[in-house]
């Protein structure tokens, strides 16, 4: 049994529905915990709507590539397309690091499905969901989350908003 950390964002479309269903999918994966939802602005040179994002944490018997075919499967199913790079989407599910089932973090460098994720450690919109399911969650290599987190921008921080808040 494998336990993943997997962050979800959608900014096209029914953004809170996109989320609910990937979530509510893995919940016949073994979801464990799933953060609530945050408004955040939009990441990268594309200019873009508003993402929502979530942090779902998993366990089950699938691997790391096994995590990242059942991310793509959610993408597919919210109607995903790959056109820009870092541009607008109706989800995406990224998976931030796998737990092996030895306690031990996988590591990968490989391009397809590099772990832990290459930039989870300087995105608010991952770090901040997954430290309100985690407290004391830490991201192989980087450290502990609430310290990533510490050592953000306070702005990227206070970006990352509570979206029930907001309706």
């Amino acid at each position: 049994m494998t336990r993943a950390v997997l962050s979800l964002g959608a900014n096209l479309g029914d953004r809170a529905g996109a989320l609910r269903t990937a979530l509510a999918a893995l919940a016949g994966d073994g979801l464990v915990a799933r953060s609530t939802l945050y408004e955040t602005p939009p990441w990268g040179p594309v200019e873009q709507p508003p993402y929502l994002n979530a942090v779902a944490i998993v366990r089950g018997p699938r691997d790391a590539v096994g995590w990242r075919a059942r991310a793509h499967e959610l993408e597919q199913a919210a109607g995903r397309t790959r056109d820009v790079r870092f541009g607008p989407r109706t989800l995406d599910v990224d998976v931030v690091t796998v737990i092996g089932d030895d306690g031990a973090p996988v590591l990968s460098d490989d391009p397809e499905l590099t772990l832990p994720h290459p930039r989870a450690h300087e995105r608010a919109f991952v770090l901040v969901p997954w430290l309100t399911l985690d407290p004391g969650a830490a991201l192989p290599g980087h450290g502990r989350v609430a310290d990533l987190v510490a050592a953000l921008p306070p702005e990227d921080v206070a970006a990352v908003t509570r979206w029930e808040h907001l309706h």
